[in-house]
């Protein structure tokens, strides 16, 4: 089955990113939605590689015009998702994965209702600022950006139950496993064909990350961040 749109949100320094380029690097036939943004572009970044960075006057035309899948305003910065990119995926016979933050999320799940919904969480709120805080030295990073990413860290995962699976990146290989196995287990259900034993065993995998089965590896995470949820 071709043509599945798969969501993926985290809060910034959860690994988010190494996941998705993990992911992309086993997985065929899965196109990576670059999104458009009005921040500047930070160390090595290039545009349309990381980004398709562009003017606020330029976004808010691209708005006007309806040409947006989703879009938020995060930071002070415009981000979002040109509606050409799931056009261009379901024309080619390939399944799209969009990077998107909670707000994005929200926009893309009400316009497609059957699209995947993964949500990744920090192990917890120490690991998270760790992490922040060494990304913040090769980016020359304000440290008021990062306490305020740690904030919004907890706003945004108050929201993981909008999600369709968990996933928790205490180990990366782990998680790119169980990752892939949400991907190729909903591709698998999806066909017409009859599920193998791999195919058994990557929906096993993938059923453990169900929201519903969830609850303890969530809870600690939440309670790291001091939430009551």
């Amino acid at each position: 089955m071709s043509g599945i749109l798969y969501i993926i949100s985290a809060p910034s320094g959860s690994g988010k990113s190494t996941l998705v380029n993990e992911l992309r690097s086993i997985v065929p036939n899965l196109e990576f939605s670059i999104s458009y943004t009005t921040r500047p572009p930070r160390g090595s970044e290039q545009n349309g590689r990381e980004y398709y960075f562009v003017s606020r006057p330029e976004f808010e035309r691209m708005i006007a015009e309806d040409q947006f899948l989703e879009h938020a305003e995060v930071f002070g910065h415009y981000y979002g998702t040109a509606c050409r990119f799931l056009e261009e995926a379901k024309a080619s016979g390939k399944d799209l994965l969009l990077d998107i933050d909670v707000q994005g999320a929200e926009q893309v799940r009400k316009k497609v209702p059957d699209a995947v919904s993964i949500f990744v969480m920090p192990p917890n709120r120490e690991i998270l600022e760790r992490r922040l805080r060494r990304r913040s030295q090769t980016e020359k990073m304000d440290p008021k950006v990062i306490e305020r990413r740690l904030e919004n860290a907890e706003k945004e995962i108050v929201n993981y139950k909008k999600y369709g699976y968990i996933l928790v990146n205490k180990i990366l290989e782990r998680a790119v496993d169980e990752l892939k196995a949400i991907v190729l287990s909903q591709r698998a259900r999806g066909s017409a064909k009859t599920l193998t034993a791999e195919d058994q065993e990557l929906a096993h995998i993938a059923d453990g990350c169900l929201l519903a089965r969830s609850h303890d590896k969530v809870q600690p995470v939440l309670q790291s961040f001091r939430t009551n949820l």
